[in-house]
């Protein structure tokens, strides 16, 4: 079935580039993007349109990091640092979502907040708790959103309510992988927690899993000196974090690391060279006091990097309100670079909430045709005019604007 989107255009096919069709049609066919129009070809005459006006039609967010069993706790415990945070907070709200009937609720706000604030892709954790996990794919899938899920892994070092033995852990996880094999739009992805959290017996079982079945992985990495520290005690046999992931199997371009706030040029080389995903979280980052990651540098050496709201170290959802934090944190950064880097712009910051976590699913950036359509569509009329689309788009980055988010496609399905 054809369908016809008619509007301001404006999307983010390379880094710190926007592309603007001021207006412009979007046709899809049975939700797949077939073409990109300043004027309606006339094999379309007769076909219905649906008209947005002077809205902005955008591509639609992408999270790649975040902690769904940690959406109860949103912006508290700040005063913590990464550590302390975990335990005092962050372990004892994990451990609720034992309770399926507690689960499904929170999940089901969860999934519904993020579509309708645009996020339409995620790369998320759940817990380690098997059903309440396979509650949250089941919520998101019902929600529209698309993506990976994993059950986390978690044998040591956690929390009297929130560990599991090794043997529980495996087992879980194969039971796990066999009950969610039939969502169509939320897949599975190997989640040992952090290295800290996972034992030797455990990380290698995931490494061999994640081969034999061709599953990405998702953690954490160089997030916070503390951390550091305790990796180096357990791993006296590696020089540098990534190392306690790679002997195990688990670093890869199928891998997700989120935070690398203290990856050095050798980390970054790893990671370059692996193929592996870094995951920004400028408000976590500074939430909990791990510091400000080199953002430009790693982009400048070549490192795949994308956004995550890191909820609920991060304290929104809100994905415009993340790409704003991404940009104010670059600018920090340029500070205590003594003015060797340059910050990011509104422009890149956009490229890397939307196309760049997209390509992680295999997606080309922009409107691309052949892909199903991810977009949201924007009204800001309620605020004085402004004629560039540009200088529109940051400004929805910049001033919360209540009810701007007008309608969602998420995979070539309107969601909203």
């Amino acid at each position: 079935m054809t369908s016809i989107l008619k509007g301001i255009l404006i999307s983010a096919p390379a880094p710190g580039r926007l592309e603007v069709h001021a207006p412009g049609y979007l046709v899809l066919e049975d939700g797949v993007l077939s073409g990109v129009f300043d004027a309606l070809p006339s094999r379309y005459d007769g076909a219905p349109v649906e008209d947005f006006g002077n809205c902005l039609i955008t591509q639609s967010f992408t999270d790649l990091h975040l902690h769904a069993p940690q959406y109860p706790m949103v912006g508290t415990g700040m005063d913590r640092p990464l550590l302390e945070w975990l335990s005092a907070y962050a372990f004892p709200t994990e451990a609720r979502f034992a309770d399926e009937g507690y689960a499904r609720e929170m999940y089901r706000r969860l999934a519904a907040e993020l579509i309708r604030g645009g996020t339409t892709r995620v790369c998320m954790f759940s817990s380690l708790h098997r059903r309440g996990t396979l509650i949250l794919m089941e919520e998101l899938e019902k929600a529209g959103v698309t993506g990976l899920v994993g059950k986390v892994n978690m044998d040591r070092n956690g929390s009297p309510a929130l560990q599991e033995t090794t043997e529980e852990s495996m087992r879980e996880t194969l039971a796990w992988l066999d009950e969610c094999a039939s969502f169509p739009h939320i897949r599975p992805i190997l989640t040992p927690r952090f290295t800290p959290s996972c034992t030797d017996e455990l990380m290698a079982f995931l490494g061999r899993l994640a081969a034999e079945r061709g599953l990405p992985i998702q953690s954490h990495l160089s997030e916070n000196t503390a951390e550091l520290e305790l990796v180096r005690r357990l791993h006296p046999d590696c020089e540098q974090y990534w190392q306690t992931y790679d002997k195990f199997g688990l670093w890869n371009s199928r891998t997700v690391m989120a935070h690398c706030v203290w990856s050095d040029e050798r980390e970054r080389a790893a990671m370059r060279q692996a193929g592996v995903t870094a995951v920004h979280c400028a408000d976590s980052n500074l939430n909990l006091c791990s510091g400000v990651s080199p953002v430009r540098v790693m982009l400048r050496e070549g490192v795949k990097v994308a956004l995550g709201s890191d909820i609920a170290g991060g304290d929104t959802l809100d994905m415009f309100d993340v790409i704003a934090s991404t940009v104010r944190a670059s600018k920090a950064r340029r500070i205590m670079d003594n003015w060797e880097t340059d910050f990011l712009t509104a422009a890149e910051g956009w490229y890397l909430g939307t196309s760049a976590g997209a390509s992680f699913f295999g997606a080309k950036p922009g409107f691309a045709v052949g892909e199903p359509l991810h977009a949201l569509v924007l009204d800001d009329s309620a605020l004085p005019p402004l004629s560039a689309p540009e200088d529109r788009l940051s400004r929805f980055l910049s001033r919360r604007q209540a009810g701007a988010v007008r309608a969602v496609w998420s995979a070539g399905r309107r969601v909203v």
